[in-house]
């Protein structure tokens, strides 16, 4: 089974994804900003993707991605999500989707990369 990290700042758009990744078949693990997502990808060798919003408190999604690409796992998958494409940036990210995206495009994401 795929452990996926999801790192979203917003509460009702990070509960819908975890719960709808656990319907999926997928073991989810949260946090809510870009800090909580480095602790806990750096406590745990079982991520097989991350998915992360790119403006958070703390540390963004760009910070996540470099802390990981420089990692004991650089090769993780990494899924940008944003409602700011201008915000990404290019090559630290395998697939970025805007916001507001379908399920269907995030699972498509997800399947093509684990």
């Amino acid at each position: 089974m795929d452990h996926i990290l999801v790192i979203e700042d917003q509460d009702g758009l990070l509960n819908f994804l975890r719960e709808t990744l656990i319907l999926l078949g997928y073991k989810v693990k949260t946090a809510h900003n870009g800090e909580e997502g480095i602790e806990l990808f750096d406590n745990r060798e079982d991520f097989n993707l991350v998915i992360t919003d790119i403006r958070m408190p703390r540390k963004d999604g760009n910070a996540v991605a470099k802390h990981i690409r420089n990692s004991h796992k650089p090769d993780t998958p990494i899924v940008a999500i944003t409602g700011f494409d201008e915000s990404i940036e290019k090559g630290l990210f395998d697939i970025s989707l805007l916001k507001p995206f379908k399920v269907q495009a995030l699972m498509g994401a997800i399947r093509s990369l684990t």
